[in-house]
């Protein structure tokens, strides 16, 4: 049934999370791209703390604390979920630029009240927190507290549009991304790269600047972090991404999201609980409307398409087994998320993991696509 005992329980989301989304002004998104390696099987450039919200505004914490969410119905869906400097707290952003502040987070205005030509996308801490900027899908910029205004891409014909900003180290500059990884540099930041001639898994939603700030990483919405610059070789300090599903694998993701912290039942095919292979099944039944086998190994035979570990997406399936060789002895399965993360039905609950937290060994050489 796709029971999990070859291994004792590792790293886990404790408790239930709460319910884890061009024209150029200096180098083009096309000049200098280069698409660095993306196999998320280990190793660095994984984020291992991180905010997870949707667009209703509900938060999965992962390695930091849950500070608050909003209660009730909002008036316009949140775009964005972006930590203070020092990560005991953070903000949300909605569509229409109204902000929502937890923890250590403090309010310094919003775009609430105005009319805007595009919706907001995105938003950035100033370095010491007492401010931040908002973007709109345009890369038209709103300032607030001590952040200040250093250029924009508002009256730009844009070839994708732009999702996320964040600062250089000292607040005198920022960086654009675009849903194509397309990069743009305004002030003291400078250009180290893009992901605008890649093919990406999922779409493109962040820019976090390294603490030298010279480099970055460019982050998809499922956690998956590309790195510039001296970003190469280390992990993105904790962040926050909205996850709005786009293809199958997001909406089976999300579906799994939503089971969290439900209880490991043996045979389980929920609502109520859920083993491994129960789970997956269920997720891409219920959210993607494809089924297929029951029990795990049978899952790994039989289930859509084979996937090299390199080159997985969101919603892929991923299997644990004694042989790497034999598809009968496989024994676990789980939803890769993106990042080095997986969500799946182990120990005593449904939780979201590190892939590679019992190593990587068992690790079956393909994944499935269903």
């Amino acid at each position: 049934m796709g029971q999990w005992t070859k291994r004792a329980l590792g790293v886990a989301a404790a408790g239930i999370l709460a319910v884890a989304g061009t024209a150029v002004l200096a180098p083009t998104s096309s000049e200098a791209s280069t698409a660095p390696h993306r196999a998320q099987v280990s190793g660095p450039g994984v984020s291992t703390s991180f905010w997870l919200t949707t667009a209703a505004g509900a938060v999965y914490s992962f390695g930091v604390p849950s500070y608050g969410s909003p209660a009730g119905p909002l008036n316009k869906p949140v775009v964005t979920v972006t930590p203070t400097p020092d990560h005991r707290g953070y903000w949300m952003a909605a569509t229409d630029g109204g902000i929502f502040s937890y923890g250590d987070a403090h309010f310094y205005g919003s775009t609430g009240a105005l009319t805007l030509n595009k919706p907001i996308v995105g938003m950035a801490p100033t370095p010491d927190g007492a401010g931040y900027w908002l973007v709109a899908s345009d890369g038209g910029i709103f300032s607030f507290g001590d952040a200040r205004f250093y250029g924009s891409t508002g009256a730009i014909v844009l070839n994708r549009p732009v999702v996320g900003m964040a600062p250089t180290p000292d607040g005198a500059g920022y960086r654009l991304v675009a849903t194509d990884g397309g990069i743009f540099s305004f002030g003291d930041a400078h250009f180290y790269g893009s992901t605008g001639a890649a093919t990406l898994g999922d779409p493109v939603e962040r820019v976090v600047s390294t603490t030298s700030g010279s480099g970055y990483w460019i982050v998809e919405q499922n956690g998956t972090a590309m790195p510039f610059g001296d970003a190469t070789g280390q992990s993105p300090p904790p962040m926050g991404l909205v996850f709005t599903p786009v293809t199958p694998g997001d909406r089976a993701v999300l579906f799994a999201f939503q089971q969290l912290g439900k209880p490991y039942i043996w045979g389980g095919n929920g609502p109520l609980g859920y083993d491994c292979s129960g789970l997956v099944l269920a997720s891409w039944s219920h959210a993607a409307g494809i089924t297929f086998a029951r029990v795990a190994n049978d899952q790994y035979h039989t289930a859509g398409v084979p996937v090299s570990l390199e080159n997985l997406q969101t919603g892929d399936l991923l299997f644990w087994g004694d042989s790497q060789t034999d598809w009968t002895s496989v024994y676990h399965t789980a939803l890769f998320v993106g990042g080095n993360r997986i969500v799946e039905a182990t120990g005593d609950h449904v939780q979201l993991n590190a892939l590679d937290q019992w190593g990587s060994n068992a690790v079956m050489p393909n994944g499935r696509r269903p």
